[in-house]
């Protein structure tokens, strides 16, 4: 016996159907992830802010055909921006060029504040553009699809179960977390603080080892052999295509509009 991965037929790309994403969500699940990463790819080589912008609007574009709720994908990408906000806020100040203005004597150049718009828009263009097409995916439809793209089954195997158990130990960590408070835990800057913390990742170490442990007997004990049985096929067709050339083509005009 081995390892059966199923997965939702709303995730299965029918042809003349759309799904639950729109159009998007009718296309072949690999399709996407090649086309998340060319697009990429390419957005990253950009350094001309209008093709950046205009790589941006392409994600957009993408956003608007998926169907997602603009607020909250918007809302989910500003928190990526709050991690470089930092970043790029101090950029100008970092970097040599001509001087903008002096704050307590460090000039901000205008270099710095070009180099940050193009680090913000590249970064907010690829993010979305992946958000779009990769995470509206199921996790079971990701591995399946990373599976057929003839990725190592170890990392379709570790990808597969992050997905499935980082919440068994986030929920691991609470109770933990929970039983220092009701022993009268309280966080300072002390070194009994330091050496609780430390306590804690180690008891979550083994407490993760434990529960792989059992993890595995009971796969074992089930017939696993560590192969992937896949109990539906994938089909690129004629969408899928017209999609790629599409998107191609972009990444293609893209280039053009960065040496022009």
């Amino acid at each position: 016996m081995v390892y059966v991965l199923e997965q939702p037929d709303k995730t299965v790309s029918q042809p003349g159907e759309l799904g639950h994403y729109g159009l998007l969500g009718s296309l072949d699940p690999r399709v996407r992830i090649v086309i998340a990463c060319l697009f990429a790819i390419v957005t990253v080589a950009l350094t001309s802010i209008a093709a950046l912008m205009a790589a941006l609007l392409v994600s957009i574009g993408l956003l608007t055909l998926s169907k997602l709720p603009m607020r909250r994908t918007l809302r989910r990408m500003a928190m990526m921006d709050s991690f470089i906000i930092f970043m790029l806020v101090l950029l100008p100040f970092s970097m040599p060029g001509d001087a903008m203005f002096t704050v307590f004597g460090f000039p901000a150049s205008w270099q710095g504040l070009w180099k940050a718009v193009e680090i913000g828009l590249t970064a907010n263009a690829v993010i979305l553009a992946v958000m779009v097409l990769v995470s509206t995916m199921e996790p079971v439809t990701l591995g399946h699809a990373l599976y057929r793209m003839r990725c190592p089954e170890t990392l379709v195997h570790l990808l597969m179960f992050t997905i499935r158990y980082i919440e068994v130990l986030r929920e691991e960590y609470m109770r933990l977390r929970a039983a220092m408070k009701i022993r009268g835990f309280r966080p300072g800057t002390n070194w009994h603080t330091y050496r609780s913390f430390g306590y804690l990742v180690g008891m979550m170490l083994v407490r993760a080892i434990e529960r792989s442990e059992r993890i595995l007997g009971a796969m074992k004990c089930r017939g696993f052999s560590g192969k992937l049985l896949l109990l539906r096929e994938f089909e690129i067709g004629r969408r899928d295509q017209v999609f790629a050339f599409c998107m191609g083509a972009v990444c293609l005009g893209l280039f053009l509009l960065e040496f022009a």
